[in-house]
């Protein structure tokens, strides 16, 4: 049997172990929940410049993500035709031809059983009322109802399919700027390029003064509809440069094969002195 001492020291080291194991366990969930790429920026060509804007990512999306959004914008999923409802009855079927029956009887039987819809005698009691088995009757036809018109179908463009996209994927940063409430930030795609530079596409599940005018464009272009916003940032090796958002039109990007700004270059600067500040 262990001493008392042996059980004293015994219990200070699992108590130690446990204590360090906590720790490490602390640390790394403190760890992975800070972001892994903060960016600031202040807002330029808009109702609102010299706002500060604050960008934090958590993740990077993949290329699996690229291409689900990049998919979901060229190759929207349309709606299935419903079929046209049958506004009513068809034509009733033709009834039986009854056989040839024997002759008779002279008088029918005193209780003949009747239809519950209508007056006259039906079954045998009927036919020997008529006197004999004759032909079956005809079946009476139904109700000569045309089809109804089909439901309309609302195609799906690619603005609604690519924010349907946006609403289901997990959020993997937010922007933040002086408005009460930021923006989730559901694909964030990082494109390094050969001097060192990077681009950054982004892309919010809502639009960017979606409820004011703080993102409302400067100049006479008209601002876009879509339910999203896209934000790409241009930054130099150094961690530094501009970005522009969706305030036009967007497409894929063949080079990259990501959704993106369309002509990026002739697009107003809504992010001046962009500044990377933590990428992990």
């Amino acid at each position: 049997m262990l001493s008392h001492a042996s059980r004293r020291v015994l219990l200070s080291v699992c108590v130690l172990t446990g204590v360090l194991a906590v720790s490490v366990l602390t640390l790394a969930q403190t760890s992975t929940k800070g972001p892994i790429a903060r960016f600031t920026a202040t807002t330029d060509n808009v109702a609102n410049p010299g706002q500060a804007v604050r960008i934090e990512l958590f993740a990077w999306s993949n290329d699996t993500d690229r291409d689900e959004f990049a998919k979901a914008w060229t190759n929207p999923v349309q709606p299935v035709q419903p079929a046209a409802a049958d506004a009513g009855g068809g034509r009733g079927g033709r009834g039986g031809r009854g056989g040839r029956g024997g002759a008779a009887p002279a008088a029918a039987p005193a209780a003949a059983v009747t239809d519950a819809n209508a007056a006259a005698p039906v079954g045998g009691a009927a036919q020997a009322a008529r006197g004999g088995g004759g032909r079956g009757g005809r079946g009476a036809r139904g109700g000569g109802g045309g089809d109804a018109a089909p439901l309309p179908v609302i195609p799906v463009t690619p603005s609604m399919s690519l924010a349907s996209a946006l609403q289901k994927a997990p959020s993997v940063g937010m922007l933040w700027t002086s408005e009460t409430v930021g923006y989730s930030i559901r694909y964030a795609y990082r494109v390094p390029q050969p001097d060192g530079s990077e681009h950054i596409i982004l892309a919010t599940d809502r639009r960017l003064g979606a409820w004011n005018d703080f993102w409302k464009s400067a100049g006479t272009a008209p601002t876009s509809d879509y339910r999203f916003s896209i934000v790409e940032l241009r930054l130099s090796a150094a961690g530094v440069g501009e970005g522009k958002v969706s305030l036009g039109s967007i497409n894929v990007d063949s080079g990259v094969k990501s959704i993106a700004l369309e002509n990026y270059t002739n697009l107003p600067v809504v992010l001046k002195a962009v500044k990377k500040q933590i990428v992990k």
